[in-house]
């Protein structure tokens, strides 16, 4: 944990360390940061130059040759100087020639900052102007005055990393403010979820006849606001200028002057709107029968209203999967001792880059065949056999994170088929369901089906290891492939993209299987699919317009409360004007609201659509299982059965 947390100097050292000579010396200086080639070689601690731990950052200009010079009339800033020295150093008399070869003190500092406990220049931009303590140029002290634009390309990209670093704290000052107010978003949509579940069990039709035509209206309004600012816009200067002809720009707003992006916008929505109403057409009668399977499986989730909080349960799991992966990767990260290599001055010395001991060191040929060469830190790990294969640890950790995350999955849909199957197999409903049945499934489901579920978890898993493997391929090999390898690998990922979706969905319903009758996997999973091509044309219409149904559920949620949030948090409610907090960009809680809103409800809508699923499975089976007669009656209720028109129930059910 020490190795992630506290920088390490060139002696392996860590900075900041309790009970340390480094305990006061929180932070990292870099003697020559015009040796680090980019930020990426800082943050990973393989710059070639000494790397002290230190208290602060310097504060100002100052070369070694000009503090030496003046240090027997001016002995303050020698000592200032020399705390950014080698410890124990102070021997001003030392040549300078001797004190850079051997890197005994800096040949320079700058005025820094510290940034990820790391000394790095205070840039700022002066008149537009790259500038650090206001000034354009310094000495690097070997006699060249040189431009602070020297030190930005030796630290390539700092800027950006500083830029982002003040975003992400504005950031996590919106946070701050609003977490409130986010929470409250957060637990409105958490009631219109449920709000629309319970809606569905009694006006499933009507709700979404309604629903759909309020989609139909919204793009219809957003339609109309399009054509009124295309319309708005006429005539006034620079509107009729194309996007091509302003170029790329980083300020969107500008692209909400021209003509052309409303008219786009319009185009956009046009289309959209004309799609919802051609499938709304030829999937009328289709609609009908999804909607009794909604009626129904809210009926079922009505009675077992403990599945609706069960996503919470996943959850918990796979944060503890999330866990155990990351705490094991950055063990296996930093794993071993620390390793030292040879930093020479010279460019042509044999030994640069080798490992060796900084205890034996000086007692080594190496300084007198490369002068002012040294053995510092370079990295944790090591050159034993289990080093070397670090790379193969990960990958199996990862691959255990695969397996582990795709267990817990299946265990929730395990689980929730089995509760559901109770309630379609209860031949009276509500008093034929067993007692607690979520609580009956999950116990069977450890109990007896960890092993088929694990099974299924292992494929899936197989599949997206492979899938990860070609991506690191493809990111390795990108720039030196040729274009039958980019084809056979852009092939091969699509494959197994499609392999992925396919084992998923026909895992699903072998889990289903597996919680009604309890057989192997690979029983369940054939049984399952063989069940489905005997009704492939319900199970590509009922189910997907299911799945577009429930999505337009989580469209509406995220929307309507993403709505709320957006004239909340621009002060457009006047009964809530004072009460928003001021922000630094209101699109942070605003985005963070309608994200969040759209993974509850799909937390929510998850449950609902393996409860569609689970009772459509149950329907198949129930059809070819049963014909209706007094000996083999339906299991199924009276209204899902007079919507799909199959024979008349027994009287028994009738009655019912």
């Amino acid at each position: 944990v020490l190795k992630v947390i506290y920088p390490t100097d060139s002696y392996g050292q860590f900075c900041g360390q309790r009970d340390t000579l480094n305990e006061n010396k929180t932070i990292l200086f870099y003697f020559n940061l015009l040796k680090c080639a980019s930020p990426v070689v800082l943050l990973n601690l393989q710059c070639p130059t000494t790397q002290l731990c230190v208290s602060k950052c310097p504060d100002r200009f100052a070369t070694y040759i000009d503090v030496q010079a003046s240090y027997r009339y001016r002995p303050d800033q020698w000592n200032y100087f020399k705390q950014f020295c080698r410890p124990g150093f102070n021997n001003p008399r030392k040549s300078a020639a001797q004190v850079l070869r051997d890197e005994d003190c800096p040949s320079m500092i700058v005025p820094s900052r510290p940034f990820l406990k790391r000394c790095f220049p205070d840039f700022s931009t002066k008149n537009g102007v790259l500038t650090v303590a206001n000034q354009t140029t310094f000495k690097d002290g070997r006699g060249k005055t040189r431009n602070v634009t020297d030190l930005r390309e030796a630290a390539n990209g700092i800027n950006i990393v500083l830029n982002a670093r003040s975003v992400g704290m504005k950031i996590f000052e919106d946070y701050a403010i609003s977490w409130y107010w986010i929470l409250i978003g957060l637990f409105i949509a958490m009631l219109l979820s449920l709000l629309f579940l319970v809606l569905l069990r009694f006006t499933a039709g009507v709700l979404f006849w309604i629903f759909i035509f309020g989609v139909i209206g919204i793009i219809g309004y957003g339609i109309w606001h399009c054509y009124w600012e295309y319309d708005h816009l006429k005539g006034i200067p620079g509107s009729d200028l194309t996007i091509y002809d302003i170029g790329f720009q980083t300020d969107f707003r500008v692209y909400l002057q021209l003509r052309q992006t409303w008219l786009a916008f319009m185009i956009i929505l046009c289309i959209v709107e004309v799609i919802i109403i051609l499938m709304l057409i030829f999937l009328r009668n289709r609609i009908r029968i999804a909607i009794a399977l909604l009626e129904e499986g809210s009926r079922a989730i009505g009675y077992i209203m403990s599945t609706l909080f069960y996503p919470i349960v996943t959850f918990l799991l796979i944060a503890i999967c999330i866990s155990y992966w990351a705490v094991t990767a950055v063990f296996l990260a930093t794993s071993g001792e620390p390793m030292y290599k040879v930093m020479a001055n010279q460019t042509l010395c044999k030994y640069a880059n080798l490992t060796c001991d900084p205890e034996t060191f000086n007692t080594t040929n190496v300084t007198k065949l490369c002068p002012g060469a040294q053995c510092t830190f370079a990295f944790y790990g090591g050159e034993s056999l289990y080093h070397k294969y670090i790379f193969i640890f990960q990958l199996a950790n990862a691959f255990v994170f695969l397996w582990l995350v795709n267990f817990a999955i299946a265990l929730g849909q395990c689980t929730l088929a089995g509760a559901f199957a109770s309630y379609y197999w209860a031949y009276r409903k509500p008093a034929d369901i067993p007692l607690w049945p979520l609580f009956s499934s999950f116990g069977r489901a450890i109990r007896y089906h960890t092993g088929s579920l694990a099974f299924g978890a292992l494929i899936i898993a197989i599949v997206q290891l492979i899938r990860i493997i070609l991506e690191y391929l493809d990111h390795k090999l990108k720039g030196t492939q040729n274009s039958f390898t980019r084809f056979l690998l852009s092939c091969l990922k699509c494959c197994f993209w499609l392999l992925e979706r396919f084992l998923k969905f026909i895992n699903r319903n072998a889990y289903i299987m597996i919680a009604m009758y309890g057989k192997s996997f690979c029983t369940s999973a054939k049984e399952a699919f063989y069940l489905l091509m005997r009704n492939v044309v319900r199970v590509a219409v009922l189910d997907k317009v299911t799945d577009f149904l429930l999505f337009l559920g989580k469209v509406l949620v995220a929307g309507g409360v993403g709505v709320l949030a957006f004239f909340f948090f621009t002060q457009r409610i006047p009964v809530f004007a004072q009460e928003v907090p001021t922000l630094n960009y209101y699109w942070v809680p605003l985005l963070t609201v309608i994200i969040g809103s759209y993974l509850v409800a799909h937390g929510f809508f998850s449950v609902y659509a393996m409860c569609v699923d689970t009772l459509f499975l149950c329907f198949c089976e129930d059809l070819e299982r049963n014909d209706g007669s007094t000996a083999k009656p339906y299991f199924m209720s009276a209204s899902l059965h007079r919507i799909l028109g199959k024979k008349k129930l027994s009287p028994k059910k009738a009655v019912e």
